[in-house]
């Protein structure tokens, strides 16, 4: 089987699904943690080289405070109860996004992660927390002006733009999966995703499995990439 190195997930559904089982909404981002720790060590396991997670996206901070909290609190929920664990799998966490905003203690808790798994030298798990695609290009392009006019750099091109980005230094995305059924991608690394082959599921992502996963390695591995050409 054809193993991407950089999966991408935007990990949809998580209040749907609990809806759907009488539940608060709070207890399907429960559900959707414990999930995220079961395909990391599973793509770990297959080879994956770049796992990359939508975990909160700048319009996220719309939702009603309460949710938002709890969702801030989740940072702490996680690596509690699985950093030993990413560890002896030599699994290395990262983060895009803008960390200002993230509450002191959640933002803490994702930098002592971040130390602590820095020589790692297995699978990236990279969160994207506080992240917004055109956040992130304006951001690059107001990086890239200021270089400029220092004097440090007198053109840009494809490659030299991709250092001004949050993902610099990761490979190319080669498959983006979405659960829970909406097609879209929300504004999620909308100049990486140029090339990357796109897969929808219907499962919310508390559903979604090792063989959910299996299931788009295997769709993947039909794609034809061209990249333009023939």
């Amino acid at each position: 089987m054809a193993i991407p190195k950089h999966i991408a997930i935007i990990m949809d559904g998580n209040g749907r699904w609990a809806k759907a089982q009488g539940k608060k909404r709070t207890e399907g981002h429960k559900e959707g943690v414990k999930n995220v720790r079961s395909i990391a060590i599973y793509a770990n396991s297959l080879g994956v080289k770049c796992l990359t997670l939508y975990a909160f996206s700048t319009e996220n901070w719309k939702r009603p405070i309460e949710e938002v909290d709890y969702l801030m609190s989740l940072p702490k929920v996680f690596f509690h109860a699985y950093l030993k664990e990413l560890m002896e799998k030599n699994i290395k966490v990262t983060m895009i996004g803008d960390i200002n905003r993230i509450p002191d203690e959640a933002r803490k808790i994702f930098l002592d992660a971040i130390a602590k798994t820095s020589k790692n030298t297995g699978m990236i798990l990279n969160f994207a927390l506080n992240y917004g695609s055109r956040d992130e290009i304006v951001k690059a392009c107001m990086a890239f002006a200021k270089d400029y006019k220092a004097g440090l750099v007198d053109t840009l091109t494809e490659e030299s733009f991709n250092d001004y980005l949050m993902t610099a230094g990761l490979p190319d995305i080669d498959l983006l999966i979405r659960t829970s059924g909406e097609e879209r991608i929300s504004n999620f690394l909308l100049y990486q995703l140029a090339y990357s082959e796109l897969i929808f599921r219907p499962e919310a992502w508390p559903d979604f499995n090792k063989q959910s996963l299996d299931a788009c390695l295997e769709e993947f591995e039909h794609r034809s990439r061209r990249f333009g050409g023939l």
